[in-house]
């Protein structure tokens, strides 16, 4: 009875174990994002959407007035991005988006007067 117990308990951590390491170890392919979740995101979240012709009349009119905030990665930023936007790397997922809440407070500062454009 003791030795079928611990075969039991051996076999059962090793199950575990290979679920875990499978579990941990699949490659995660994060979804497209389609034109009506950037819709729904923006809603949720309060933001209104801008053409990329609005952005840059903005642009040119009050280049200062405008804080671009580019949230690729940061090798993504580096392979080329709109000259006076700063890089804030956030993953496109809502997980990342609610644990990065706080920084992206702080990065952004109390100034109300300006424009925050996400990208």
């Amino acid at each position: 009875m003791r030795n079928s117990r611990s075969a039991l308990l051996a076999v059962l951590a090793v199950v575990m174990t290979v679920g875990a390491l499978w579990l941990t170890n699949r490659a995660v392919v994060p979804k497209k994002a389609s034109w009506d979740d950037v819709v729904a995101e923006a809603k949720k979240g309060g933001y209104r959407l801008i053409t990329t012709e609005e952005l840059w009349k903005r642009f040119k009119k009050k280049k200062d007035s405008l804080l671009l905030v580019d949230t690729r990665q940061g090798w993504e930023y580096r392979a080329g991005h709109i000259k006076s936007a700063v890089n804030f790397p956030m993953e496109p997922t809502w997980l990342a988006r609610w644990r990065k809440k706080g920084e992206l407070a702080k990065f952004l500062g109390k100034d109300k007067d300006r424009t925050i454009i996400f990208y």
